[in-house]
């Protein structure tokens, strides 16, 4: 069994989520957002941090998922949300885990079948695929959709080359 973070990164406000995947077989442990709106940038990017770490932590994961920057018109919200999202990496690579990277239309695709998926149906596989009955925030079923991309493209990668999942132990630091 390994437990996987998924991380969909912002400024203001950051999503996470935790799963858990045994086999074909996945498992919601928690998610949530990490809200981060009325401080300084700098006081902000401390918070995603500090806040992640103290998750994995908690959550003791093996591996993470994270969005990639979608770079629109405006270049300097893309670099604030490139800092945001380089706070949540070094968050994980600060207790040796391995990262990889999902865009929107990758995980969108994933999860629904077509990268040009809506929010919303994003939200209602993710709640689908994990028997969540309560409401979750958009951050936080993003966070779990980047998480379940990643169970999903090990499991498939897996089957392609006929390996055998890698040792779960984290990297040393």
């Amino acid at each position: 069994m390994a437990i996987i973070l998924g991380i969909d990164p912002g400024s203001r406000v950051t999503g996470y989520g935790f799963i858990s995947v045994d086999g074909n077989k996945l498992k919601y442990i928690d998610c949530g957002c990490i809200n981060a709106q009325s401080k300084t940038f700098p006081e902000r990017l401390g918070k995603i941090h500090n806040e992640l770490c103290n998750l994995i932590e908690l959550h003791a994961p093996q591996q993470a998922a994270i969005e990639e920057v979608f770079v629109g018109r405006n270049a300097s919200s893309a670099l604030k949300l490139g800092q945001a999202r380089g706070a949540a990496m070094v968050a994980c690579l600060s207790h040796g885990l391995l990262i990889e990277e999902y865009s929107a239309r990758q995980v969108k695709l994933a999860l629904v079948g077509t990268g040009a998926a809506a929010k919303n149906q994003v939200q209602y596989m993710v709640k689908a695929l994990l028997r969540i009955s309560d409401n979750i925030a958009e951050d936080a079923a993003d966070a779990l959709a980047i998480a379940i991309c990643h169970a999903n493209t090990q499991a498939g990668l897996m089957r392609i080359t006929g390996s055998k999942p890698t040792s779960k132990k984290r990297l040393s630091s």
